[in-house]
Protein backbone atom coordinates (compact mmCIF):
# COMPACT_ATOMS: atom_id res chain seq x y z
CA UNK A 1 0.00 0.00 0.00
CA UNK A 2 1.48 3.58 -0.97
CA UNK A 3 2.08 6.42 1.72
CA UNK A 4 -0.16 8.04 0.06
CA UNK A 5 -3.41 5.64 0.07
CA UNK A 6 -2.38 4.91 3.40
CA UNK A 7 -2.47 8.56 4.69
CA UNK A 8 -6.22 8.33 2.91
CA UNK A 9 -7.60 5.47 4.46
CA UNK A 10 -6.13 7.56 7.82
CA UNK A 11 -8.44 10.30 7.28
CA UNK A 12 -11.04 8.58 6.12
CA UNK A 13 -14.34 8.03 8.73
CA UNK A 14 -14.28 4.74 10.51
CA UNK A 15 -18.23 4.68 9.82
CA UNK A 16 -20.28 6.46 6.89
CA UNK A 17 -24.02 7.31 7.61
CA UNK A 18 -26.81 7.93 4.99
CA UNK A 19 -29.90 8.81 5.73
CA UNK A 20 -33.08 8.54 2.93
CA UNK A 21 -36.61 8.02 3.58
CA UNK A 22 -36.56 6.74 7.19
CA UNK A 23 -33.98 4.41 6.49
CA UNK A 24 -30.31 5.29 8.32
CA UNK A 25 -27.41 3.11 6.60
CA UNK A 26 -24.40 2.72 8.54
CA UNK A 27 -21.16 1.55 6.83
CA UNK A 28 -18.01 -0.19 8.46
CA UNK A 29 -15.62 1.83 6.38
CA UNK A 30 -12.10 -0.25 7.29
CA UNK A 31 -12.02 -1.48 4.15
CA UNK A 32 -8.77 -2.75 4.14
CA UNK A 33 -8.91 -4.20 7.45
CA UNK A 34 -11.66 -6.03 5.88
CA UNK A 35 -13.61 -3.82 8.41
CA UNK A 36 -12.30 -5.24 11.77
CA UNK A 37 -14.05 -3.86 14.48
CA UNK A 38 -11.28 -2.03 16.26
CA UNK A 39 -11.70 0.28 19.33
CA UNK A 40 -12.23 3.30 17.21
CA UNK A 41 -15.10 1.70 15.03
CA UNK A 42 -17.22 0.00 17.71
CA UNK A 43 -16.62 3.22 19.52
CA UNK A 44 -18.28 5.30 16.09
CA UNK A 45 -20.83 2.47 15.74
CA UNK A 46 -22.29 2.64 19.68
CA UNK A 47 -22.51 6.50 19.18
CA UNK A 48 -24.53 6.19 16.43
CA UNK A 49 -27.07 3.70 17.29
CA UNK A 50 -27.60 5.61 20.60
CA UNK A 51 -28.29 8.51 18.56
CA UNK A 52 -30.15 6.53 16.09
CA UNK A 53 -32.55 5.24 19.18
CA UNK A 54 -33.41 8.88 19.96
CA UNK A 55 -33.74 9.92 16.74
CA UNK A 56 -37.91 9.89 15.75
CA UNK A 57 -36.63 10.08 11.75
CA UNK A 58 -35.14 6.88 11.37
CA UNK A 59 -37.28 3.99 11.38
CA UNK A 60 -34.93 1.65 9.72
CA UNK A 61 -31.23 0.89 10.61
CA UNK A 62 -29.22 -0.89 7.50
CA UNK A 63 -25.57 -2.34 8.62
CA UNK A 64 -23.21 -2.69 6.07
CA UNK A 65 -19.59 -2.87 5.02
CA UNK A 66 -17.41 -1.09 2.84
CA UNK A 67 -15.25 -2.49 0.31
CA UNK A 68 -14.60 -6.53 0.19
CA UNK A 69 -15.83 -7.91 3.58
CA UNK A 70 -18.89 -6.99 5.62
CA UNK A 71 -16.70 -7.42 8.72
CA UNK A 72 -13.64 -10.18 9.66
CA UNK A 73 -13.96 -9.64 13.31
CA UNK A 74 -12.21 -8.14 15.75
CA UNK A 75 -8.58 -6.47 14.70
CA UNK A 76 -6.30 -9.08 15.76
CA UNK A 77 -3.30 -6.85 15.27
CA UNK A 78 -4.36 -3.79 17.73
CA UNK A 79 -5.80 -7.04 20.90
CA UNK A 80 -1.96 -8.40 20.45
CA UNK A 81 -0.68 -4.40 21.01
CA UNK A 82 -2.60 -4.45 24.34
CA UNK A 83 -2.54 -7.69 25.99
CA UNK A 84 -3.44 -6.86 29.56
CA UNK A 85 -6.20 -8.38 31.42
CA UNK A 86 -8.08 -5.22 31.90
CA UNK A 87 -7.76 -4.46 28.13
CA UNK A 88 -9.69 -7.69 27.04
CA UNK A 89 -12.05 -6.83 29.98
CA UNK A 90 -13.02 -3.67 28.44
CA UNK A 91 -12.60 -4.81 24.42
CA UNK A 92 -15.40 -7.78 25.29
CA UNK A 93 -17.68 -5.80 27.35
CA UNK A 94 -17.25 -2.76 25.21
CA UNK A 95 -18.53 -5.31 21.99
CA UNK A 96 -20.91 -7.40 24.29
CA UNK A 97 -22.81 -3.53 24.72
CA UNK A 98 -22.66 -2.87 21.20
CA UNK A 99 -24.55 -6.07 20.65
CA UNK A 100 -26.96 -5.97 22.99
CA UNK A 101 -27.79 -2.15 21.39
CA UNK A 102 -28.73 -3.28 18.14
CA UNK A 103 -31.30 -5.53 19.75
CA UNK A 104 -32.78 -2.66 22.02
CA UNK A 105 -32.57 0.14 20.45
CA UNK A 106 -36.32 0.75 18.85
CA UNK A 107 -35.71 0.24 15.21
CA UNK A 108 -35.24 -3.13 13.15
CA UNK A 109 -31.82 -3.69 11.90
CA UNK A 110 -31.18 -4.85 8.94
CA UNK A 111 -27.19 -6.59 7.80
CA UNK A 112 -26.80 -6.02 4.71
CA UNK A 113 -23.53 -9.10 4.18
CA UNK A 114 -21.32 -9.92 1.02
CA UNK A 115 -17.94 -11.03 1.17
CA UNK A 116 -16.71 -12.59 5.06
CA UNK A 117 -18.52 -11.85 7.91
CA UNK A 118 -16.52 -13.99 10.61
CA UNK A 119 -15.90 -13.95 14.48
CA UNK A 120 -17.14 -10.64 15.75
CA UNK A 121 -18.83 -10.04 11.87
CA UNK A 122 -20.86 -13.09 12.15
CA UNK A 123 -21.87 -12.06 15.62
CA UNK A 124 -22.99 -8.88 14.32
CA UNK A 125 -25.35 -10.79 11.72
CA UNK A 126 -26.72 -12.86 14.55
CA UNK A 127 -27.14 -9.96 16.21
CA UNK A 128 -29.25 -8.35 13.90
CA UNK A 129 -33.12 -8.27 13.75
CA UNK A 130 -32.71 -9.43 10.04
CA UNK A 131 -30.31 -10.39 7.67
CA UNK A 132 -30.17 -10.60 3.89
CA UNK A 133 -26.93 -11.77 2.10
CA UNK A 134 -25.32 -12.19 -1.54
CA UNK A 135 -24.93 -15.47 -2.92
CA UNK A 136 -21.38 -15.59 -2.59
CA UNK A 137 -21.14 -14.69 0.60
CA UNK A 138 -19.93 -16.74 3.58
CA UNK A 139 -20.00 -16.92 7.34
CA UNK A 140 -17.33 -18.45 10.19
CA UNK A 141 -16.25 -18.27 13.64
CA UNK A 142 -13.03 -19.12 13.15
CA UNK A 143 -11.38 -18.56 16.78
CA UNK A 144 -11.08 -22.33 17.28
CA UNK A 145 -8.48 -22.36 14.54
CA UNK A 146 -5.90 -19.87 16.21
CA UNK A 147 -6.85 -20.87 20.12
CA UNK A 148 -9.43 -18.20 21.15
CA UNK A 149 -12.62 -19.71 21.36
CA UNK A 150 -15.61 -17.23 19.57
CA UNK A 151 -17.53 -17.02 23.26
CA UNK A 152 -19.34 -13.71 22.65
CA UNK A 153 -20.11 -14.24 19.50
CA UNK A 154 -21.04 -17.68 20.55
CA UNK A 155 -24.26 -15.98 22.59
CA UNK A 156 -25.72 -14.27 19.38
CA UNK A 157 -25.00 -17.49 17.15
CA UNK A 158 -26.41 -19.79 20.02
CA UNK A 159 -29.82 -17.42 19.96
CA UNK A 160 -29.99 -17.25 16.02
CA UNK A 161 -29.69 -20.50 14.99
CA UNK A 162 -30.00 -24.24 16.35
CA UNK A 163 -27.89 -25.48 19.11
CA UNK A 164 -26.33 -28.14 16.70
CA UNK A 165 -25.95 -25.76 14.02
CA UNK A 166 -23.89 -23.56 16.35
CA UNK A 167 -21.75 -26.19 17.81
CA UNK A 168 -20.60 -26.94 14.61
CA UNK A 169 -19.73 -23.70 13.04
CA UNK A 170 -17.86 -23.09 16.85
CA UNK A 171 -16.34 -26.21 16.98
CA UNK A 172 -15.27 -26.57 13.45
CA UNK A 173 -14.55 -22.75 12.33
CA UNK A 174 -14.97 -23.56 9.00
CA UNK A 175 -16.32 -21.09 6.47
CA UNK A 176 -20.02 -22.09 5.49
CA UNK A 177 -21.45 -20.73 2.30
CA UNK A 178 -24.45 -18.40 2.09
CA UNK A 179 -26.90 -21.18 0.95
CA UNK A 180 -25.70 -23.09 4.28
CA UNK A 181 -26.34 -19.98 6.34
CA UNK A 182 -29.91 -19.55 5.07
CA UNK A 183 -30.52 -23.58 5.47
CA UNK A 184 -29.57 -22.58 9.40
CA UNK A 185 -31.50 -19.44 9.70
CA UNK A 186 -28.51 -17.06 9.78
CA UNK A 187 -29.64 -15.17 7.29
CA UNK A 188 -32.92 -14.41 5.94
CA UNK A 189 -32.60 -14.63 2.42
CA UNK A 190 -29.51 -14.82 -0.30
CA UNK A 191 -29.87 -12.81 -3.39
CA UNK A 192 -27.48 -12.57 -6.10
CA UNK A 193 -24.91 -10.09 -5.47
CA UNK A 194 -26.11 -7.95 -8.04
CA UNK A 195 -29.32 -7.26 -6.63
CA UNK A 196 -28.22 -7.08 -2.74
CA UNK A 197 -28.78 -3.45 -2.81
CA UNK A 198 -32.35 -3.71 -4.53
CA UNK A 199 -33.32 -6.16 -1.96
CA UNK A 200 -32.28 -4.87 1.14
CA UNK A 201 -34.35 -0.83 -0.13
CA UNK A 202 -37.38 -3.13 -1.36
CA UNK A 203 -37.77 -4.71 2.31
CA UNK A 204 -36.48 -1.50 4.52
CA UNK A 205 -38.72 0.50 2.59
CA UNK A 206 -41.66 -1.91 3.70
CA UNK A 207 -40.77 -1.93 7.20
CA UNK A 208 -39.72 1.93 7.12
CA UNK A 209 -44.31 2.02 5.86
CA UNK A 210 -45.41 0.88 8.94
CA UNK A 211 -45.60 2.73 12.13
CA UNK A 212 -42.59 3.65 13.85
CA UNK A 213 -44.30 2.72 17.56
CA UNK A 214 -45.96 -0.18 16.39
CA UNK A 215 -42.36 -1.90 15.20
CA UNK A 216 -40.70 -0.27 18.74
CA UNK A 217 -43.23 -2.29 20.69
CA UNK A 218 -42.71 -5.32 18.85
CA UNK A 219 -39.46 -5.58 18.63
CA UNK A 220 -38.87 -4.73 22.21
CA UNK A 221 -41.59 -7.75 23.19
CA UNK A 222 -40.09 -10.17 21.03
CA UNK A 223 -36.48 -10.03 22.55
CA UNK A 224 -38.32 -10.04 26.08
CA UNK A 225 -40.73 -13.12 25.29
CA UNK A 226 -38.08 -15.49 24.03
CA UNK A 227 -36.61 -14.88 27.31
CA UNK A 228 -39.49 -16.06 29.71
CA UNK A 229 -41.43 -19.58 30.17
CA UNK A 230 -44.24 -20.17 27.77
CA UNK A 231 -46.92 -19.17 29.99
CA UNK A 232 -45.05 -16.05 31.67
CA UNK A 233 -44.81 -15.00 27.71
CA UNK A 234 -48.56 -15.54 26.89
CA UNK A 235 -49.15 -12.91 30.03
CA UNK A 236 -46.20 -10.41 29.10
CA UNK A 237 -47.62 -10.37 25.30
CA UNK A 238 -51.26 -10.07 26.21
CA UNK A 239 -50.33 -7.08 28.10
CA UNK A 240 -48.18 -5.72 25.21
CA UNK A 241 -51.33 -6.19 23.25
CA UNK A 242 -53.56 -4.45 25.21
CA UNK A 243 -51.30 -1.65 25.60
CA UNK A 244 -50.60 -1.28 21.74
CA UNK A 245 -54.68 -1.50 21.37
CA UNK A 246 -54.56 1.71 22.91
CA UNK A 247 -52.13 3.62 21.39
CA UNK A 248 -53.53 5.82 18.38
CA UNK A 249 -51.37 3.69 15.87
CA UNK A 250 -53.93 1.00 16.58
CA UNK A 251 -56.76 2.85 16.07
CA UNK A 252 -55.71 4.63 12.86
CA UNK A 253 -54.60 1.11 11.67
CA UNK A 254 -57.52 -0.47 12.14
CA UNK A 255 -59.94 2.26 10.86
CA UNK A 256 -57.56 2.72 7.96
CA UNK A 257 -57.96 -0.99 7.18
CA UNK A 258 -62.02 -0.99 7.48
CA UNK A 259 -62.11 1.97 5.69
CA UNK A 260 -60.25 0.59 2.66
CA UNK A 261 -57.70 3.43 2.87
CA UNK A 262 -54.10 3.75 3.32
CA UNK A 263 -53.03 4.55 7.52
CA UNK A 264 -51.44 7.95 8.26
CA UNK A 265 -48.99 7.32 11.38
CA UNK A 266 -48.46 9.61 13.87
CA UNK A 267 -46.50 7.60 16.17
CA UNK A 268 -48.12 7.65 19.48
Amino acid sequence: MSAAITAEAADAPLLLRHDQGGVTTLTLNRPAARNALSVGLMTELQAALDAIDADPSVTVVVLAGAGPAFCAGHDLKEIRADPRREAYEALFTQCSRLMMTITRIRQPVIARVHGIATAAGCQLVASCDLAYAADTARFATPGVNIGLFCSTPMVALSRAVGRKAAMEMLLLGDLIAAEEAERIGLVNKIVPAEYLDAAIQTVAAKIASKSPLTLSIGKEAFYRQLELPTEQAYAYAAEVMTRNMLAQDAAEGIDAFLGKREPVWCGR
